[in-house]
């Protein structure tokens, strides 16, 4: 009997995990709410996973204690050492799987795009992050903790960029923008002021501003400069990230894939992309920057596969298979039984 593998990625907005096995077969694949121990806890974290992982047994008709190999857990905000090793012992207490990983959800990005496994990712879905590793093995990541350590970028950071441009041209302190026409009706609201005042107030959860970021892109795309300095903005600081990281590993000499992922970046943003190889043939010429062309799960199921002793050919014709399979539809909770989350799902 083959193996069986799981391969997760874990972002802010949601999780996608793959079971596939050993022979090439991609099982199921399935996607929950994004990974949050910092606001919820690693306890709660791990038992969504693992909820997550029987539900995807279940859906490849599978008994839901049927066990499994390897599991590999690329997860957001979960950006220090000890953190991956409390992430790893939840899980292990869980036994989601005879032999369990656990990384951030940048290096997801790095296994997916880089066919060596070094160089330098980016994430910018609805936050941000990069990390890269050097052929030697060495790595190289950021705090990321958010404004107090200094990071700005994805979706959520354009949207709320956005909105307090739109805002600033409507009260004099800011330049024109048709940001002001554009956003509000994204909430079936009359202005952005009211977009504002329902957040203030609850009404609308901040992480729903999420969904402006598409709009903001859109107008930049239109001409509006305000707009596009937003873009900009976020161009510079993915930048930043990968010419700190290539110059923290002493690879600013080297040719070193920089592997692009994330929502922000995988959705044709053509603007976005050209500011950041404009500004990197400048500052990092031997930079050789991609786009993701797979969805970074990917990356973490060629993780468990490796490990697993997969070859070669399994490995690309999974890879394949992910690339052509639609994602499937998001739960918005996980339950604790197969059953109970298929309920979700029709819900």
């Amino acid at each position: 009997m083959p193996d069986l593998v799981v391969g997760v990625d874990g972002g802010n907005s949601k999780t996608d995990l793959v079971l596939a096995d050993t022979e090439g077969r991609l099982l199921s694949w399935v996607r929950g709410p994004g990974t949050r121990p910092h606001t919820e806890g690693m306890e709660i974290t791990a038992e969504r996973l693992a909820s997550l992982g029987r539900y995807a047994l279940a859906e490849a008709g599978l008994p839901r204690t049927t066990p499994v190999s390897v599991g590999a857990y690329f997860l957001a905000n979960v950006d220090q050492r000890s953190q991956e090793r409390t992430a790893l012992r939840e899980l292990t207490r869980l036994g989601v799987a005879e032999r369990t990983f656990v990384h951030n959800d940048t290096l997801a990005v790095l296994r997916a795009g880089a066919p060596d496994g070094w160089g330098v990712a980016v994430v910018s879905g609805a936050g941000i992050n990069a990390a890269a590793v050097h052929p030697g093995g060495r790595s190289a990541r950021f705090l990321s903790l958010g404004d107090i350590t200094g990071d700005w970028g994805g979706g959520l950071a354009v949207a709320r960029a956005g909105m307090g441009a739109a805002v600033r041209a409507g009260d004099g302190r800011g330049p024109a923008t048709r940001l002001r026409q554009e956003l509000p009706g994204h909430f079936g609201l009359d202005s952005v002021e009211s977009v504002a005042l329902a957040v203030s107030a609850g009404d609308i959860p901040v992480a729903a501003l999420h969904g402006l970021a598409p709009l903001v892109f859109a107008t930049a795309a239109g001409g509006d400069a305000v707009a596009r300095g937003i873009v900009e903005r976020l161009g510079d600081e993915i930048v930043a990230m990968v010419t700190a990281l290539l110059r923290r590993l002493r690879l600013l000499r080297t040719p070193t894939p920089v592997v692009l992922g994330g929502g922000t970046l995988q959705n044709d943003q053509v603007l976005l992309r050209d500011h950041i190889g404009s500004r990197l043939a400048t500052e990092a010429p031997l930079a050789l920057p991609r786009v993701l062309d797979v969805p970074p799960v990917a990356g973490a199921l060629r993780e468990a596969l490796l490990t697993a002793g997969a070859t070669d050919v399994v490995q690309h014709r999974l890879r394949e298979a992910v690339a052509a399979r639609k994602p499937p539809p998001s739960l918005a909770e996980i339950a604790e039984t197969p059953e109970d989350a298929g309920a979700a799902v029709r819900e």
